[in-house]
């Protein structure tokens, strides 16, 4: 029975944990990475075919991006998840495809007229079409056994509609170990969510430390303070342009903009109109509609009960296609545009960031964390000028952040979810999912505050969890900057030896079959040999 740890290891993106319970294989999340990647991740020690299954904490694109890829490359097992995550994940990965393929088509436009390399997308539609068919959605505090060897039981954190932490309740012959992963973990008294859940017993513990560092401090007024950037903005004839994340952040700040227009807080442009310039933020809005019962907290759920919608007011323009998106800009009246990505790597937010970030009557406003190498940090950090889509962009919109806004639980929080643990803390805590100094800093808290043995592992570490102690302690191995051409080739070959590997374990899967249909399948491969092997 062994733990080992691949991404998210002293990085805050790209999580995925893999786990070997007698001879079942699992991976604990299968993010993609955002931002700089400060650290070379080690790839699933198996094929992709051989996974039995996968368990999603929840649906941000870095703890599920690379499902789709994995199911290009083979992998046909289960993934078990929440119900609302399930619904999301399908949303957000079909999402995910769509700005590869559309980046994919772009640069390839660019590479024909200059006679460069093809550019091939990481996956297509039909894989994250693929992918979503074998989620399986699951309820709240229920145990679900997935084999002999292992149950698992999702609870709600309140990072996002359906988030969970999972106990992984695992057994291998006579032994018995209890490992729960934090997935990420929820602020307290947000809107909409209901604050998290403790879990009460673990064996070893792998635990996100996003904000190990830092206190969010007293609650601030988020109503207020936005509507104070609101007022500023329209008194100087600008837009108020807010990079959000289309699932979770935007229903967030359409809660608060539905509670300042219903207090009348602005006085400029009063009945002032917001556009939400995302397809994918206006079906994760319907989506969050389905979930008020097992999801929301007493105050939403009391205003649906009342027959008011808590994300929805008068002026509230919702932009689905392109030429949507473009009229936004043609209109001069002062407005606030929600659009994603919340970190301004890829999406609509970048046309209207080109649009707005030269004028120094708009106000460019961050309300969630900000990765290291992302355009969104670069401007937090007061870069003088950008580049989209080609062209040089000076910066002298006001940038403004709300601290506090945030999804994540902070230091205090983290310990508060550790100390939950009454009935049997765990004997290990392996902390991960948090900037490089963070992770250390952070398992040295609980170390010296809690008294339980805390660890920060780096990617490719492995962990004993019978012996209860590490097989193979990895070092840190720095990324190095790769050719993307040459590595976009080895990417396609690689598609063609998962496939091969894929094959391989189809034949083992299929040992017993009649001598008749062994022979037709074997003539089946030997024929697709003979065409290819030259």
């Amino acid at each position: 029975m062994k733990l080992e740890f691949l991404g998210a290891a002293h990085e805050v993106t790209g999580s995925c944990h893999y786990l070997e319970i007698g001879d079942k294989k699992l991976c604990v999340d299968i993010g993609m990475e955002q931002g700089r990647d400060l650290f070379e991740n080690q790839e699933i020690p198996v094929t992709p075919a051989d996974l039995d299954y996968i368990l999603l904490t929840h649906a941000h694109i870095d703890h599920t991006g690379l499902l789709p890829m994995l199911y290009a490359r083979g992998f046909r097992g289960r993934v078990f998840t929440t119900k609302a995550t399930a619904d999301l994940s399908s949303i957000m990965l079909r999402d995910s495809a769509h700005i590869q393929q559309f980046e994919a088509e772009w640069r390839n436009r660019k590479a024909q007229r200059a006679g460069g390399e093809q550019y091939i997308p990481l996956y297509t539609m039909e894989d994250a079409l693929g992918a979503v068919r074998l989620l399986v959605p699951c309820e709240y505090d229920h145990r679900i056994t997935l084999c002999e060897e292992v149950t698992i039981r999702f609870t709600d954190v309140g990072h996002l509609l359906g988030s969970a932490s999972i106990e992984v309740f695992a057994t291998e012959g006579d032994q018995h170990r209890t490992i729960v992963f934090s997935g990420d973990l929820g602020n307290v008294n947000k809107p909409i969510l209901r604050n998290l859940s403790y879990t009460q017993s673990a064996d070893f513990v792998v635990m996100e430390s996003t904000y190990g560092d830092r206190y969010h401090g007293e609650a601030p007024d988020y109503v207020g303070e936005l509507a104070d950037i609101i007022e500023k903005t329209f008194e100087r004839g600008g837009n108020v342009v807010i990079p959000a994340f289309a699932v979770g952040r935007t229903q967030e700040l359409l809660y608060f903009i539905r509670q300042i227009k219903e207090q009348q807080l602005i006085r400029t442009n009063s009945d002032f109109e917001v556009y939400v310039d995302s397809p994918l933020a206006v079906e994760a809005t319907n989506i969050f509609g389905k979930n008020v019962e097992s999801c929301f907290d007493d105050e939403a759920r009391a205003l649906v009960q009342k027959g008011i919608n808590p994300i929805g007011f008068p002026g509230l323009k919702l932009s689905i296609t392109s030429d949507d998106s473009k009229a936004i800009n043609l209109e001069q009246k002062p407005k606030v545009i929600i659009s994603a990505s919340g970190m301004c790597e890829a999406g609509r937010i970048r046309h209207h960031l080109k649009h707005n970030l030269w004028r120094k009557e708009s106000t460019i406003v961050f309300v969630g964390y900000q990765s290291v190498g992302t355009l969104g940090r670069s401007l937090l950090e007061g870069t003088d000028s950008v580049k989209l889509f080609g062209e040089t962009i000076e910066v002298k919109a006001e940038i403004v952040k709300i601290s506090g806004i945030s999804s994540h639980a902070d230091k205090k929080g983290l310990l508060d979810w550790v100390r939950g643990f009454q009935e049997r803390p765990p004997v290990q805590v392996f902390v991960v999912h948090g900037e490089d100094h963070v992770c250390d800093s952070f398992a040295g808290c609980i170390r010296e505050e809690l008294g339980i043995e805390a660890s920060a592992p780096y990617s490719g570490s492995i962990f004993d969890l019978i012996g209860g102690q590490y097989e193979y302690e990895a070092p840190p191995v720095y990324a190095k900057k790769k050719d993307s051409a040459r590595k976009r080739a080895l990417d396609v070959f690689g598609r063609l030896v998962a496939a091969g590997e894929r094959l391989l374990a189809v034949i083992r899967r299929n040992e017993g079959l009649s001598n008749k249909e062994t022979a037709k399948f074997t003539d089946q491969i030997n024929a697709l040999c003979d065409k290819w092997d030259r």
